[in-house]
């Protein structure tokens, strides 16, 4: 097939087209590593295969993982037992012999047993090789042994050698650091891997074993721990394979780690909990056990003590309470355990990252999604990919998906733009170190960027590039003003080509590099991410599950072309903030303790370009900074829907591995009786862990190489768990019918199959990407995001976590991401209904978390949370009323509680300082100042009585009856400044029941004092309840009153009329009902004057 030369690939396969306009050479070669699933309990390494196939056991008794480094080292220089049962190792072939060992007559290995390193087969380095050819299929040379492209790399001069028989004359005393054993026949690496160098030749050196080792000058017995932990870990978990063709010749790279003083800290955990201090989280619980009893006891005196001459508002405020009593218990529980988190980084990099050698951090494939230009200036897009392709990430690690669901050419030209700016800007970005790394944040920082850059260089290129993106803006600026005005016959390319995207809704799929393939590199020479133009097929009559969808067609797209383990996604107006984001997430996913069971790091969603007083709680921070650390401390976080790194493994759709119990001790010091007595019960466990064995070989992800031709074909021949106990119908049914991403799923490090040409890749990626490849497959049901509501985000989430995965909520000192949010009223009412029309929708759906995933491993307290989120719109209907009670109290001179007794006093002020105690302990273990607590009181009453409820009423419709709604929203009037978005006025009928709702409960004040004026005194005893009452729902309601009054210059000329036609309905009703006077009438009293 003919090369791509960078140009743009479109095309259906549906209709068997494939055509070139403008791609370019991205297939690549990936290694992968072959890795046994064990970790070794003593020093955390992967266990390696043996020449059979299967893990090393060192411990026939009990199983206890323990690598063979370990396992020889404990028999050769430790106590010689197992470190879990205790039982003595025994010999295993292979293993040299020590003193205590048994006459062994079930296998003859007399050549290992001594050691005697003669024969050229049993030679480590030919059984090495056989166990990793035999894993892997590969070649056999003459000899019989399989052939494998592995470096033998000489001897780190920098670290001396000691050997027995002769002392080496050029080795200083103070510098002898290891102990060659006597059994050796050859010195023995400094870097242990398992075979050795037979080039080289070391003299002897006479030892008495009986002496301390520092009278040879060996150093501290701290010094030769140190070195054993160092040699423990050299025995390589990850096992490079190179194709480069079956020569067999070893490359002569070194092995040896240059970070010997930095090994101890490289070895550590790569991140840690941060539990709540006692202090704060002890009188945190108190309070909240006290207030479900004060709850307890309040609705004992509210339902023992009915209001008779107002029964019809007694029932209705019992009801709305016992509600908000409910929603409060769904809301708080999942807050009992709230911790918070610290990362590692420079562990990571020492981990991860050796000098000389190639990073070794996991590739990530980064998705910006994007529908309308329009709406989505292509600016905001062009700063969000520039901060990607700037992040502090092994450029070659990284690759940038822009998804353009509306195919819009202004998307396109502005990314062409995006690209040729960014060979200039990445540079810049990467050698001064700069924060931000999205051009406008960083430029619009008020801050005197000499006060830490003083060097001329950095002025001279700071301002050169500030030049050179004011020119990048005017550019996009223009294509923006070009876009106003589309030409009948649609756009055209440069080289006249019509644009294949003319039809936003019948287009084939496009595919373009723009950075990443051969010959294009920044202006200082040096490589760039991967970035790639995605816009998938769209055709009428088919469903395309909006930002759902886009979002599987990357997964799949990306699968083919770059195949990153993990994945990020990022709304297109949320920037990197933090460049060493990314490296805050793999702390996580690749901490190899923890990192297996994550399946996403979230991070909080920060903003940019809120006001001071955050009017409308757009900064969410009390969600954010006190429910998502609750959250943590249980199953972790919920998927918020941007700024989240995934495990493309729980994408699939996989469980979640399953942590292996510690197996049962041995009975060693039991009588003989006990074990008969146990016979029958430890066959039955062993049993179940031979299923146990087999369900958890079906869950893992295997990590085996598939050759091109294999992949072509389909996916007969892989030798894999999987595609044993899965045919490859169920794998098409499941991903669809491509076997190159079927057979991508399979390698859970990522990484493209070997020898595929970029043409037959882009050629595959248009094919999945097709808008009938989800047809009959799992994709949006178990696979990928799923559909089925507008918030795709929390039902992704909620599914990953029935599947038994944990998520891990981070929040670095720096915030990782930014973004904007709308700050008018009106804009910020509709953002709310959408995310609450999502909830309705899962909540009628069969995902809804009140009778889904039971008998999984969704814990009970992240399921509390899940329902919470889905079902807090039904709390509209209860405030609306709730809030409603306070004005008709006082225009009819009833009140929902009967008069109060001490006791009952007593119980409401216990309830109120409950309240008020639990939220002043969130505040201070969450970090959240009481003005955004307030703020976000205040717009729960006032999105509550909006948004929620029209969700609610919308998503009925939808659900039950089929019936579509939308809420338009208006621009009427809008001022310059700083804020002005904030004074923007737009009507919508969002507005009316909270704008309702504050003019009754001012008539009723106003009402019900103008009558205690009149009838004295003793009248005003009863209305203070009334007046808190309604004055608590108008304080809430104020932030309202303000988006209504605009900027304080005038009223409009709508909530004018609204209210007068409000206000005259209400006075009729008044006028109507006259609560005032009697029931039985006017009392009429003869004239004490005679007229006559």
């Amino acid at each position: 097939m003919e090369n791509t030369k960078g140009r743009l690939v479109a095309g259906s396969h549906n209709r068997n087209e494939f055509v070139l306009i403008n791609a370019d050479e991205i297939g690549r070669v990936t290694s992968v590593k072959e890795l046994s699933g064990q970790i070794c309990q003593i020093c955390g390494d992967e266990i390696e295969v043996t020449v059979d196939g299967e893990p090393f056991v060192a411990c026939n008794e009990c199983a206890f993982p323990v690598c063979r480094p370990c396992y020889e080292y404990e028999r050769r220089e430790g106590n010689q037992a197992c470190p879990q049962c205790k039982t003595r190792y025994k010999r295993i072939k292979g293993s040299p012999r020590v003193e205590g060992d048994e006459e062994e007559e079930e296998f003859d290995d007399l050549d290992n047993e001594f050691d005697t390193g003669s024969n050229e087969h049993r030679d480590p380095q030919h059984i090495t090789e056989a166990m990793l050819a035999s894993r892997l299929g590969l070649p056999t040379n003459a000899s019989g042994i399989r052939v494998l492209e592995m470096g033998s790399p000489p001897l780190n001069p920098e670290i001396p050698l000691l050997t027995y028989g002769q002392e080496d004359v050029g080795i200083s005393s103070d510098k002898h650091a290891l102990v060659i054993p006597p059994f050796m026949g050859r010195g023995k690496r400094v870097h242990p891997v398992p075979f050795t160098d037979s080039s080289m030749s070391l003299p002897p050196r006479p030892m008495d074993p009986k002496k301390d080792l520092a009278v040879y000058g060996y150093g501290t017995v701290a010094w030769k721990d140190r070195m054993d932990d160092w040699k423990r870990k050299q025995n390589d978990k990850l096992q490079v394979v190179r194709h480069e063709g079956d020569s067999g010749n070893n490359s002569g790279d070194d092995l040896d780690d240059p970070d010997l003083p930095k090994m101890d800290e490289g070895r550590q955990p790569l991140s840690r909990k941060l539990p709540i201090s006692s202090s704060k989280i002890n009188p945190y619980r108190m309070v909240i056990l006290l207030r479900l009893v004060v709850l307890g006891l309040f609705f004992h005196y509210r339902i023992l003590h009915p209001v008779n001459d107002a029964y019809g508002l007694w029932l209705t405020s019992i009801i709305c309470e016992i509600w908000f009593a409910v929603s409060w218990i769904f809301d708080q529980f999942p807050k009992w355990f709230p911790i918070e988190r610290e990362t590692y980084l420079d562990r990571l990099s020492l981990r991860y990252e050796k000098e000389g050698k190639p990073s070794e951090l996991a590739a990530i494939d980064v998705f910006v999604s994007t529908v309308d230009p329009a709406k989505e200036p292509p600016l905001i897009t062009a700063n969000t990919v520039l901060s990607i392709l700037a992040v502090d990430y092994p450029v070659d690690k990284v690759a940038c998906y822009v998804s353009d669901d509306g195919a819009a050419m202004l998307t396109f030209e502005a990314l062409s733009e995006t690209s040729e700016f960014a060979r200039k800007w990445v540079p810049f970005c990467k050698k001064f170190n700069i924060e931000p790394r999205a051009p406008e944040w960083y430029f619009a920082q008020k801050v005197d960027y000499l006060k830490d850059k003083v060097h001329p260089t950095f002025v001279r290129e700071r301002r050169a590039i500030k030049r050179e993106y004011e020119e990048f803006k005017v550019r996009i600026n223009g294509l923006v003003a070009m876009a106003q005005k589309v030409p009948e016959e649609g756009w055209t390319m440069q080289d006249g080509t019509p644009w294949p995207g003319n039809n936003v809704r019948d287009h084939p799929g496009m595919i373009q590099v723009f950075l990443g393939h051969d010959g294009v590199h920044d202006v200082e020479g040096n490589e760039l991410p991967h970035l790639i133009y995605v816009s998938r097929e769209k055709r009428p009559g088919f469903e395309h599950h909006k930002k759902a969808g886009a979002m599987n067609a990357l997964v799949r797209v990306s699968a083919v072309i770059s195949n990153a383990p993990y994945l990020l996604n990022v709304d297109c107006d949320h920037y990197i903030n933090n460049s060493k984001a990314l490296r805050e997430a793999m702390c996580f996913m690749m901490d190899p303790t923890s990192g297996k069971k994550i399946c996403y790091v979230q991070f909080p969603q920060r903003f940019d370009g809120i006001d001071r007083h955050d009017r409308y709680s757009n900064r969410n921070v009390v969600f954010f900074d006190i429910n998502m650390k609750g959250l943590d401390g249980i199953q972790g976080p919920i998927y918020v829907g941007t700024g989240c790194v995934f495990r493309r493994q729980a994408l699939y759709g996989y469980d979640a591995p399953i942590k292996k119990k510690p197996p049962g001790k041995t009975c060693n010091c039991l009588p003989n009786w006990c074990c008969y007595c146990c016979g029958s019960r430890k066959k039955n466990k062993k049993g179940k862990s031979k299923d146990n064995k087999k369900t958890t070989k079906s869950r893992e992800a295997s990590t085996q190489i598939h050759a091109l031709e294999n992949i072509e074909e389909g996916i007969e021949g892989i030798d894999n768990e999987k595609s044993s106990l899965m045919p490859q119908i169920k794998f098409e049914k499941k991903f669809g019918q491509s076997p190159v991403f079927v057979a991508s799923t399979f390698l859970e490090d990522g990484g493209v199959p070997t020898g595929a040409t970029s043409a037959s890749l882009l050629k595959e990626a248009i094919h999945v990407i097709s808008c009938g490849y989800e047809d009959k497959t799992e994709w949006g049901k178990e696979v990928g995001w799923i559909y089925g509501s507008v918030t795709e985000d929390i039902l992704t989430g909620f599914k990953m976590h029935c599947h038994g995965w944990r998520s891990v909520y981070c929040i670095p000192k720096r915030p990782a991401f930014k973004g904007s949010a709308p700050i008018n009223l009106s804009d910020r009412l509709h953002q709310v209904l959408r995310w609450a029309l999502g909830s309705v929708e899962i909540l009628l759906s069969r995902h809804c978390p009140i009778w889904y995933g039971y008998g999984c491993g969704l814990k009970p307290l992240e399921r509390f949370s899940y329902i919470n989120s889905v079902v807090y719109p039904l709390t509209s209907i209860p405030l609306i009323a709730y809030c409603t009670l306070p004005a008709v109290c006082l225009l009819t001179g009833k009140f929902i509680v009967p008069e109060i007794s001490n006791y009952a006093s007593i119980v409401f002020m216990a309830l109120f300082i409950s309240i008020a105690a639990t939220s002043i302990i969130e505040m201070q273990w969450g970090g959240v100042s009481i003005d955004d607590w307030w703020r976000n009181e205040q717009f729960w009453v006032i999105g509550g009585a909006s948004s929620h409820l029209f969700a609610l009423l919308q998503g009925l419709l939808k659900v039950l009856a089929g019936v579509s709604t939308n809420f338009t929203v208006t621009t009427k009037a809008g001022d310059d400044g700083e804020f002005s978005e904030l004074y923007i006025f737009k009507w919508t009928s969002l507005l009316i029941p909270p704008m309702t709702l504050l003019i009754i409960n001012i008539i009723g004040v106003i009402v019900g004092v103008s009558d205690a004026i009149n009838n004295g005194y003793e009248t005003w005893g009863p209305l203070f309840g009334k007046l808190f009452f309604a004055l608590w729902v108008i304080v809430h309601l104020y932030p309202f009153l303000k988006g209504l009054m605009g900027k304080q210059a005038g009223v409009p000329t709508i909530i004018v009329v609204w209210s007068i036609l409000l206000a005259s309905i209400f006075s009729l009703l008044w006028v109507r009902i006259n609560p005032f006077l009697s029931k039985g009438g006017i009392v009429l009293e003869v004239c004490g004057l005679d007229c006559n």
